[in-house]
């Protein structure tokens, strides 16, 4: 797989956001992709160094509108921590 096929989309939510303020970057990563994996396309893709990756599978929530009952996707996550000075820029500034 290559670094932007492991890659989907940063998570950003209020939790992410105070997650950043330690070091840590959250992503939606391939279901098949290990931690060597993410590693290796964050550091190709944003020039950053890692020095840890914690994964965690969400299930997806059931919802229903009025009688139909559906289910949101399910999703992999991972929590990218990086060495001391490194960052990530999502916005631009």
């Amino acid at each position: 797989m290559e670094a932007r096929d492991i890659l989907i989309r940063p998570l950003i939510t209020e939790r992410t956001t105070q997650l950043m303020g330690e070091g840590k970057y959250v992503f939606v990563v391939a279901k098949k992709a290990n931690k060597i994996e993410i590693a290796r396309a964050v550091t190709e893709i944003f020039k950053v160094k890692v020095v840890a990756v914690n994964t965690a599978n969400v299930t997806g929530k059931k919802k229903r509108l009025g009688r139909n009952v559906g289910k949101r996707p399910d999703y992999k996550k991972a929590i990218v921590k990086l060495a001391a000075g490194e960052s990530i820029e999502f916005f631009g500034a």
